[in-house]
């Protein structure tokens, strides 16, 4: 007990230390079946203990993929934050899926643990949980989605999908079931509410645009909150037109979960 007692301690004491520091990567690692993951975490500039914060699971792409815990720093969320983060307020989590590995079963268990660690550590508000990733990352969010509706206030996917062309890609979402005539619509009626911006590049030809055009027709004939940003002429690499959005943060943050019904 004195034992579990100095280590709260010793943890609100570093926490308090850091409260109002400048913004910052923090590397974690979690233990999930046997194995040990890592995963980065971005603390916000100002970072302080006495509020709640919004938090962002960002999921990268293929080519991020490691043990290094350094590679998922590389393309799109993150390096908009080194350039652009001084006012951004919120806890960005950012786990890295191992090699020849993809963001569903014990890998999309992974992604979540370590949101649900993070929130817990950074003092995350669960009322404004969200979603962003890119390719690989864009077709695991549609499958967090799918898997856990209602958790998330709202998405910004860019070049995902929920199939992919070459029927031997392990990127599609899983658990549609094969008969589904319309595997669009099938993921729509099943992720809830969920506000979603989706943005592709008009000539990606590694995701094609066509994924993101059905899963947004999909989703507005539900009536729900979407929208969708093509980039003329760009490729797969449309993460960096997206993060550049002037408009993406203030309307992702702008959603909100309503408060959990209170139990007796």
């Amino acid at each position: 007990m004195r034992y579990l007692t100095a280590l709260l301690f010793m943890m609100t004491a570093s926490l308090a230390s850091h409260a109002g520091a400048p913004a910052r990567f923090v590397e974690h690692s979690l233990d999930l079946h046997g194995k040990t993951y890592r995963y980065q975490v971005y603390v916000p500039d100002g970072w302080t203990a006495k509020r709640s914060w919004p938090v962002v699971l960002f999921l990268h792409g293929s080519g991020e993929r490691g043990s290094d815990n350094q590679s998922q720093l590389s393309q799109g969320l993150p390096p908009w934050l080194r350039r652009h983060g001084k006012d951004f307020r919120a806890v960005v989590v950012i786990p890295q899926a191992p090699q020849d590995s993809a963001w569903s079963g014990e890998i999309e268990q992974m992604a979540l643990q370590a949101l649900d660690a993070s929130i817990a550590t950074y003092h995350g508000d669960r009322q404004r949980l969200y979603l962003t990733g890119l390719s690989m990352g864009g077709y695991g969010l549609w499958q967090i989605a799918l898997d856990h509706p209602g958790m998330f206030a709202a998405a910004a996917i860019i070049c995902g999908g929920i199939r992919h062309p070459n029927d031997s890609d392990r990127l599609h979402v899983q658990g549609v079931p094969a008969d589904v005539a319309d595997p669009y619509a099938w993921v729509a009626a099943h992720i809830g509410k969920l506000p979603v911006w989706i943005f592709n590049g008009a000539i990606d030809d590694v995701v094609p645009p066509e994924e993101s055009q059905r899963m947004h027709a999909a989703l507005k004939t539900r009536g729900d909150d979407v929208r969708y940003t093509e980039f003329p002429g760009v490729g797969h690499g449309s993460w960096e037109a997206a993060y550049a959005t002037a408009e993406l943060w203030p309307w992702m943050f702008a959603h909100r979960l309503p408060p959990a019904p209170a139990t007796r």
